[in-house]
């Protein structure tokens, strides 16, 4: 696709998901803010929109056989690769940082206090993506499988039907702005993931899991909020009445 400062971030990073490291790069939100234009953030942000660009279209003319079509998959075949790539992940490693949180912040708690508020903010991010993953496992994801069953079998909803994929998707996304916050704050209170130079191991393995966790997340909103939930949207729309479904 042709890049410039017209283009919608989310929509780029959905078709060639290594532009999202030139984002991250430069500070840009690319899952729960995605659906603005790279000139619009720059100009926020007072980047300068050219080397940007520059960087945009070096990284997209490398040919890349790994480069996942996300935008391409099956709707519930992406929904199930977010249950076991992403939910999965998450549900390991929460116990996993709890038990490292706790250790730096009574070892190092006193002299840097911003770990205390780190690890609140990680304890209310777990507890809150873990209802939210339970969310989408048993209302939405079940509803854009039958999406998906009725596509396939050329079957409609009924005539005017409510839609069933709206409103969870509406509350799903109003919690990845608020945990995409959260991890603004973790990232700020610590420096980046950079911990201080004489931070012994298990300081310096706490950050980079976190780090790790930031970034699977970041991915994991993305492939919702600018592939899987609009094109949820869509499909059911297609399939509420008697508008044909698109080939």
């Amino acid at each position: 696709m042709e890049i410039n400062e017209n283009t919608i971030i989310g929509q780029l990073v959905a078709t060639d998901y290594r532009t999202a490291d030139v984002f991250r790069h430069h500070g840009i939100d690319f899952c729960c803010k995605g659906n603005r234009a790279i000139g619009q953030v720059c100009t926020e942000k007072k980047l300068d929109m050219a080397p940007i660009l520059n960087e945009l279209h070096d990284i997209t003319a490398t040919p890349e056989c790994s480069i996942q079509t996300y935008h391409i998959w099956p709707l519930d075949q992406l929904a199930e690769h977010i249950v076991r790539k992403h939910h999965h992940y998450v549900a390991q490693k929460i116990p996993v940082l709890h038990q490292y949180l706790r250790k730096v912040c009574q070892v190092h708690g006193q002299e840097h206090p911003e770990l205390w508020q780190i690890a609140a903010l990680f304890t209310a991010a777990a507890s809150e993506l873990t209802a939210h993953m339970e969310k989408e496992e048993l209302i939405l994801f079940p509803r854009i499988r039958e999406i998906v069953k009725k596509q396939e079998a050329g079957e409609y909803f009924e005539s005017g039907a409510v839609s069933k994929v709206d409103k969870p998707i509406a509350v799903m996304m109003g919690e990845h702005d608020q945990e995409g916050e959260r991890f603004r704050k973790i990232a700020e209170l610590s420096n980046n993931y950079t911990p201080p130079e004489n931070a012994c191991n298990t300081y310096r393995v706490t950050y980079g899991i976190l780090k790790e966790f930031q970034d699977d997340l970041h991915q994991h909103i993305h492939l919702e909020n600018n592939i899987l939930f609009p094109k949820a949207i869509a499909a059911e729309k297609t399939l509420t009445g008697s508008c044909k479904i698109p080939s």
